[in-house]
């Protein structure tokens, strides 16, 4: 064989894997769409799907045929005759598989086994002291798999199957290996843990930074439902944002989209150093609310140690009507504004969801925040309270498993 023919063989064998490849993510990203329509809209037609998703009947039939043999999809009837032939009506099965949910901290972890619907079949949480220096890294790892080996041993209804385990993680997370950089409440540091679980329970594991969980979360069971463009913020002892664009998260160069803790509200705050917490959170996370609390307090002749004072206090006392603790929350209020005021400008979300402690007030915070914003930027987006609270995490490990097995979503848009 010439060198001529040698190089045309190589080129056809290369055209034919990256076509084989093109061909397999279509599928996929077919099966996911079809999918996640039944998920929002089922009952419905075959016709109906592939109408509204702009595929070709045959392709719908065949993918359904497949999520029916799967048990993902069931019959529903037959949709009401107007003079033609009656349509069989098709639906999503939520309840033939679960899902196990991981949201860890450094001082709580909560645990769940849910239906693909989100219905939630048990839920375990735990708490531990963060004044625990002698609990290992390993010792983390076996609490972890203690709690998924309990939920797997969990009784589930006769024919459900598991289909996997989500795990959000307080760290940078490389999603496609489930690599986790460093979560020093953990002790983790470049730790393979998608490996070491899959191993273990012999299923499909997906491990995610714990506040892009929540937005996932958000998206498909709470205040997100519909949207395909959204922030979700949650502000805690630091401030971080999981973003979703066109209905997938964004994740950024280095994994780090979201770290909004660190956005800079004034030109005051460059060229500084900031090791622990961004500027961000050092005025409006849980802590720099507290921080800033004790600091007034001190300024005008009341001393105040670190921890004899919450946000939780400082919103308590504003509610009944302390000038003080007003300040502070007015100044909490414009430093969220900035950040969201930014968000909106950059990225224009439908929806910005506010989750975490901090959130919990979000009666002294979103209108405040929204006529703040109001002639700021060209479109304000919605800003509502998270209706999952510490369970947003947890669910949106049902979204990251059916995205990981049952192939990438294309969201669509609620009628």
């Amino acid at each position: 064989m010439r060198v001529s023919d040698q190089t045309d063989v190589h080129t056809d064998s290369a055209q034919l894997l990256r076509q084989a490849a093109t061909a397999g993510f279509v599928r996929r990203v077919n099966r996911g769409a079809v999918l996640d329509y039944l998920r929002r809209h089922g009952p419905v037609s075959r016709t109906q799907i592939a109408r509204d998703l702009r595929m070709s009947l045959p392709t719908v039939m065949r993918i359904v045929q497949a999520l029916e043999s799967e048990g993902l999809v069931r019959s529903q009837g037959m949709q009401a005759s107007t003079g033609g032939r009656p349509s069989s009506l098709i639906e999503f099965n939520g309840s033939a598989y679960a899902v196990i949910g991981i949201d860890l901290g450094g001082t709580k972890v909560l645990g769940t086994l849910a239906d693909l619907s989100g219905h939630i079949q048990r839920e375990i949480y735990q708490r531990h002291s963060s004044e625990a220096p002698d609990v290992t890294p390993g010792e983390n790892l076996d609490r972890l798999c203690d709690l998924i080996a309990e939920l797997v041993a969990t009784p589930r209804p006769a024919g459900q199957r598991l289909r996997g385990i989500g795990v959000g993680v307080p760290s940078i997370v490389t999603p496609e290996t489930g690599f986790v950089h460093w979560a020093p409440g953990l002790g983790w540091r470049d730790l393979p843990l998608k490996r070491i679980l899959s191993e273990r329970f012999g299923l499909p594991v997906y491990v995610e930074n714990d506040v892009n969980l929540a937005a996932l979360g958000e998206m498909s069971f709470g205040a997100g439902r519909g949207a395909t463009n959204l922030v979700f913020i949650a502000i805690g002892t630091g401030i971080g944002a999981g973003v979703i664009i066109g209905g997938s998260l964004y994740h950024g160069q280095h994994q780090a989209a979201g770290e909004i803790g660190y956005l800079v509200p004034g030109p005051q705050y460059l060229g500084r150093q900031y090791d622990f917490f961004g500027a961000l959170e050092s005025f409006a996370s849980g802590k720099g609310v507290a921080d800033r609390a004790r600091q007034l307090l001190a300024s005008r002749g009341h001393v105040v140690s670190n921890g004899q004072i919450t946000a939780e206090d400082v919103f308590a006392a504003a509610r009944a009507g302390e000038a003080w603790a007003q300040q502070v929350v007015d100044e909490t209020v414009d430093y969220l504004g900035l950040a969201i005021a930014n968000i909106g400008a950059l990225l224009d979300p439908e929806v910005v969801i506010l989750g975490g402690g901090v959130a919990l007030s979000e009666d002294l915070l979103i209108q405040p925040i929204q006529r703040r914003l109001a002639g700021v930027i060209p479109h304000v987006p919605r800003i509502l309270p998270s209706p999952l609270g510490r369970r947003a995490a947890a669910l949106g490990a049902i979204t990251l498993v059916l995205d990981g097995v049952d192939g990438p979503f294309v969201l669509q848009r609620s009628s």
